[in-house]
């Protein structure tokens, strides 16, 4: 594990953290914890746990005998995240704050509030790995695969990995709620957050209504008919199944006894003439996509990969799914699926590994349906692309 140090570990009212700044402390290092606010527009209400996330921190700490600052990173985060975040929304993509949170708040902010602080390095609950090889550091899946979190820290960089630790990402959660309970950590039976950083357990849609306007339109199936209106693009996303409200429609000539039941999914976002496109069937063409493009790609060693077959997701939890790798220009590239991936998502990340190695990834800017991808000319002309 290295000399003893001074290592500041961000204390979020979650088990991850708080055995993580346990096992640091059992390994001799000097502990600091950190309670990190990042939203605070309307956190006294229902939704937002963050005065009881700090009131856990603040025991766990006590527990551990160790001590912990509360930090206010709510400018930043506003400035960094959350209006990055609007942005994408507005442009009818699904971005995954998370990610950002980490890239700009967890690892910079945090980072350089820590290094102001003596700390040789911080440390954090995810499960993942950092192992360092000839000077050089790698990004590792955590051990335990059902709670594996590389995806959301793909865009860290040779710098930030340097200086960071994930004591738990050798264990599985299993193992991390038993040492919990054993040490009578108030926390050890706490549920894991769901919710995204400054949105809490609140639902999400009477969210974002507060920040972006609907703009209702037209809901249409793949044949062009208008099935139902939706209450604005942004409130969407590919391959969402809850809320279309066209539930009783069925697809014109469809067998009695047929597929009339399938669910409806969301399939397109149309944003110049403000339609959203809708298919019935998890496996519908419209919903498969043999290729993506993605841009403002981050590469963990620096630079990309070179071309040739690695695994990708192009959404947390989900298996790696084998591609070719492309680059394309200064920060883009291209992946070419062995079998086509479902509803692939603009605004999401594709982020690929090799083996048990995350190498990276990028922002999805178009995917390309198989079969009758053609719905409207934008969306022929960005398969042809391609």
């Amino acid at each position: 594990m290295g000399s003893k140090q001074r290592v500041v570990v961000g204390l979020s009212g979650g088990v991850d953290s708080a055995v993580s700044a346990y096992l640091l402390k059992q390994q001799g290092h000097e502990v600091v914890g950190i309670f990190m606010k990042n939203w605070e527009d309307d956190d006294d209400g229902e939704h937002c746990t963050s005065r009881q996330d700090w009131l856990d921190a603040a025991s766990v700490a006590d527990v551990i005998g160790i001590d912990i600052e509360h930090v206010n990173f709510a400018a930043e985060y506003k400035d960094r995240v959350f209006a990055e975040f609007l942005r994408e929304y507005q442009a009818g993509r699904t971005p995954n704050p998370d990610i950002l949170c980490n890239a700009e708040i967890k690892f910079k902010a945090f980072l350089d509030h820590a290094m102001r602080l003596g700390a040789g390095k911080i440390a954090t609950g995810h499960y993942a790995r950092v192992r360092e090889r000839a000077g050089r550091f790698e990004l590792l899946k955590g051990l335990d695969p059902l709670k594996d979190q590389s995806y959301f820290l793909h865009r860290l960089n040779q710098a930030q990995l340097a200086k960071t630790m994930f004591p738990v990402g050798e264990l599985p959660k299993t193992e991390v709620r038993r040492i919990a309970a054993e040490i009578g950590l108030p926390n050890a039976k706490k549920k894991d957050s769901t919710g995204i950083c400054f949105i809490g357990e609140r639902p999400f849609r009477e969210f974002l209504n507060r920040y972006i306007a609907s703009a209702p339109g037209p809901i249409k199936d793949e044949r062009g008919r208008v099935i139902g209106e939706h209450v604005g693009l942004s409130f969407y996303t590919l391959g969402q199944r809850q809320g279309l409200g066209i539930g009783g429609v069925k697809a014109k000539g469809a067998q009695k006894g047929g597929s009339e039941h399938e669910p409806w999914f969301v399939a397109r976002k149309d944003i110049a003439n403000n339609t959203l496109w809708a298919v019935q069937g998890h496996d519908h063409p419209w919903l498969l996509a043999p290729r993506l493009r993605a841009h403002d790609a981050s590469w963990v060693a620096g630079q990309p990969p070179g071309a040739g077959p690695l695994g990708a997701k192009t959404r947390y939890r989900q298996a790696d799914a084998p591609c070719a790798f492309e680059p394309r220009g200064a920060d883009g590239f291209v992946l070419r699926f062995d079998q086509p991936q479902w509803a692939v998502t603009p605004g999401q990340s594709a982020v690929l590994y090799d083996g048990e190695v995350c190498l990276g990834g990028g922002v999805i800017v178009t995917e390309a349906a198989s079969g009758e991808d053609a719905f409207s000319p934008s969306a022929a002309l960005a398969a042809q692309a391609l």
